[in-house]
């Protein structure tokens, strides 16, 4: 991949875009979830910028649940869902943390493993972190920056750890032909990462990066150690450097997370530590997750993307379960990759018939409709977004506009219409229901659509994430969606645009967008120092995507969350999109 798109990004601290990256700053106090005013009263939303029924009581058991297995993996370094990201931080402590509060103080970067946010040198090039003393792993062993080191070094190889962002294998300064440590174990990489010391870690750019710390929360930072690893069974036992451990790991079934007595609270200021014990309950069926965590059998779905469409009525008409709903606004977007890779959508006119032949208000309502599911979206980048732009290159209505349609396809040589198929995760019924309201609308164009589901499990790394399983098997459309790594334009849209992410071995997010000017919009954007002018980059590369009807936008989402029953120190995280799970208590 190209390493342009990272030059000068010290724009983005000296523009103060976010204003959340505090370049050498102190360290973080206990936040233990208690920021912001708390509340015990149930009602709906409250848990959005309050702490619903704070508590500092610990014992108990949280009881969660989630429909399908797990959707990529328990491993630091080889993860990318929100959810995953959410729950880790229980048993793995990155380098730095987003803070466990409520609100907007959600998305304030805090240090957790090092002892302050990183300080820079060389123009943002350099990058060093202090560990604090006395952590320790599960056994006893210390945790040295030597564990980070490797942490990091083990997730570039994608072979082995398929899943995760690309950040730091296009960024640091690796050696030339470095292939991870399990296929080059014997190369020096200090050209990349140094460990002067066993409390110190320096990472050496290609190019400046001011936003260094966002990478920092990376569950890929979270140590490692060497003699532990065993590559891709790693995630059966996690060596933690949390407050929980792992006990009782049975994949496709579920595990235990139970106390770390090696893990100490003088050494970590955000974390509460409350319940004794969190029993994750994997392949459940979705309704009864949702039934069950409206009974208070279980505490929360695991997968945060809120009650599926069979509870939606249940939950807004019962005033008792609707006091204890939430329905925040999301940086996130549920959409459809239309594959150009596919045949005949190589062609844009064939792409083209899709966007006009698709009946919006059917995507939305498979998605829980405007109140659960969110609007309808014409742009990838959703309105709580810096640098989102209203527009709507493919006008249709709410229900599609059929004589554009059938136009765009006697333009692509294709009067009567064409097969292509659309694959969802199979454990999604909103995905389900979304992907056969497009082969209802698209089968009144012509276009026939055959339904294929695959393992939520594996879904991007090895099929809609897979280029040539895409090719094979036809798949001209994939169900998607996507949350901000953090939120601004960057880190929305440099993993589903830029086709540099797209990797043969699958894995990636994106195999839809592939076009060269997209990438070289991304660097320039990068390096503007303007804040006014670099937001506008990111609205006109949405548009430029767009353009090219690459990607049907389909709802900017929304959820509906449903609080647990018997749970303390419940708060939407804004950096996640869902309930906090770090910090929740057992009542």
């Amino acid at each position: 991949m190209s390493t342009t798109r990272w030059k000068a990004l010290s724009a983005l601290a000296a523009a103060a875009a976010l204003g959340l990256t505090a370049c050498g700053g102190g360290s973080s106090s206990n936040s233990g979830g208690s920021s912001g005013s708390g509340t015990s009263t149930p009602e709906f939303n409250v848990a959005i910028d309050k702490v619903y029924n704070p508590s500092t009581k610990t014992g108990g058991t949280l009881n969660l649940g989630k429909a399908g297995d797990w959707s990529d993996s328990v491993d630091p370094g080889d993860t990318y869902y929100g959810y995953s990201w959410n729950l880790l931080r229980n048993y793995a402590r990155p380098l730095v943390m987003f803070k466990p509060a409520p609100g907007d103080a959600s998305n304030q970067l805090v240090p957790d493993l090092a002892s302050a946010l990183g300080k820079s040198s060389d123009g943002s090039k350099t990058w060093t972190y202090k560990l604090r003393k006395g952590l320790k792993f599960e056994d006893g062993s210390p945790i040295t920056s030597a564990d980070v080191k490797y942490a990091v070094e083990r997730s570039t190889d994608k072979t082995v750890l398929p899943d995760g962002p690309t950040y730091f294998d296009d960024m640091l300064n690796w050696p030339r032909a470095y292939l991870g440590p399990y296929k080059t174990p014997n190369v020096n990489t200090d050209s990349a990462i140094e460990t002067p010391d066993p409390n110190t870690v320096v990472f050496h750019l290609k190019s400046p990066f001011a936003g260094f710390d966002y990478l920092a929360q990376l569950p890929q930072t979270a140590p490692v150690p060497k003699a532990k690893d065993t590559g891709t069974k790693y995630q059966e036992h996690v060596i933690s450097s949390g407050p929980y451990k792992f006990t009782n790991y049975k994949s496709g079934k579920g595990f235990d997370l139970v106390r770390n007595d090696q893990w100490s609270k003088s050494t970590d200021p955000n974390r509460m530590a409350l319940p004794d014990k969190y029993h994750i309950t994997l392949n459940m069926n979705p309704d009864d997750v949702d039934n069950q965590v409206i009974a208070g059998d279980i505490a929360y779905d695991i997968a945060g993307t809120g009650v599926q469409p069979a509870a939606l009525s249940r939950v807004l008409t019962d005033p008792t379960i609707k006091a204890r709903a939430d329905n925040p606004t999301l940086a996130r977007l549920w959409y459809t990759s239309i594959n150009p890779t596919v045949r005949p959508l190589n062609n844009i006119n064939c792409r083209a018939a899709i966007m006009y032949g698709m009946d919006h208000k059917s995507f939305q309502t498979a998605f829980g409709g405007a109140f659960a599911g969110g609007d309808i979206a014409h742009t990838i980048l959703p309105p709580v977004i810096p640098g989102f732009q209203k527009f709507d290159l493919w006008p249709a209505g709410e229900h599609g506009d059929q004589t554009k349609a059938k136009e765009a396809l006697s333009k692509c040589g294709h009067p009567n219409g064409f097969s292509t198929s659309i694959a969802y995760r199979a454990e999604r019924p909103k995905e389900k229901a979304a992907a056969e309201a497009f082969q209802e609308s698209l089968a009144k164009i012509g276009i026939k659509l055959a339904i294929k589901p695959y393992p939520d499990a594996d879904y991007f790394t090895s099929y809609c994430g897979k280029p040539d399983f895409v090719v094979k098997n036809n798949l001209g459309l994939c169900m998607n969606g996507w949350g901000a790594d953090w939120n601004d334009g960057f880190g929305f849209l440099s993993q589903i645009v830029d086709s540099r992410v797209i990797r043969a071995t699958g894995g990636s997010s994106n195999t839809s967008v592939r076009i060269p000017e997209v990438d070289k919009m991304l660097d320039a954007a990068s390096v503007e120092l303007d804040q006014a002018k670099r937001e506008s980059e990111w609205g006109a590369i949405d548009k430029r995507v767009m353009k090219e009807a690459v990607i049907y936008p389909g709802v900017y989402a929304k959820s509906l969350l449903v609080r647990p029953k018997d749970a303390t120190n419940v708060f939407v995280n804004q950096a996640y999109g869902m309930y906090d799970y770090l910090n929740m208590g057992a009542k």
